[in-house]
């Protein structure tokens, strides 16, 4: 029976557990919870990333809020490759198409979930087995003045599309930090969204999800480390 770990009482807690996991392997942590390790992650997209939030003790699962909403804390797992780099853009959150109109940055789950991160770089190289790939030393952050601005612009220049029923024009290249990628478990999903006019309709678009781009994680790994090295 998979093990329940309690939820931690406050950030200095937290960061206790997530910095004794630094240099374990996930098939080691796997065994510790009773949790299978599956044997393709691309049939299992978003294990690495539940094994340590579980193993954290997080509450919050799929809901729009942090993963420790008590703390204000969400846990991102980074994978990253021999040279410490990020291989692939950061899920933040979906997007909500009905409440885009009127959605303010201030009080956007996009802001809630990027306030105060715990970054945890986990080994990512094909060539390492996935119950062998190591944990990274989890450090936590905040966005800075500079940073919380690009990312609010991103935000808002994606939103206002959202909110006039453009979506569809929404490209991969768009938002210097944060873009709209579609995310959905299957090709034929759709979701609902207002056509510009306030009535719904069915989108020709699949649901969307905010991510943050590789080179901004990486940034931000290059400055945490830093002091460390």
């Amino acid at each position: 029976m998979p093990v329940a770990v309690p939820r931690p009482r406050t950030e200095e807690e937290l960061l206790r557990r997530a910095r004794m996991l630094a240099g374990a392997r996930l098939g080691d942590v796997a065994a510790a919870l009773q949790r299978p390790v599956p044997s393709d992650l691309r049939r299992a997209k978003g294990w690495v990333g539940e094994l340590i939030e579980t193993a954290l003790g997080a509450s919050a699962g799929s809901r729009p809020e942090p993963d420790f909403p008590e703390l204000g804390i969400e846990v991102k797992t980074l994978p990253v490759d021999a040279r410490g780099a990020p291989k692939e853009s950061t899920h933040v959150c979906a997007i909500s198409m009905r409440e885009a109109a009127g959605a303010r940055w201030e009080t956007s789950v996009a802001r809630a979930k990027l306030a105060r991160v715990l970054w945890v770089p986990v080994e990512a190289a094909a060539a390492i087995a996935l119950p062998m790939r190591r944990i990274g030393q989890a450090i936590p952050w905040s966005p800075d003045a500079r940073e919380e601005a690009l990312l609010r612009r991103d935000w808002e220049e994606h939103m206002e599309l959202i909110a006039l029923g453009r979506s569809a024009q929404i490209r991969g290249e768009m938002g210097a930090v944060l873009q709209v990628r579609p995310k959905a478990a299957s090709g034929r999903a759709r979701t609902m969204v207002d056509d510009g006019d306030g009535v719904d309709v069915r989108a020709a678009v699949l649901p969307l999800g905010f991510y943050l781009r590789p080179q901004f994680t990486a940034a931000i790994l290059s400055q945490l480390y830093a002091p460390l090295r």
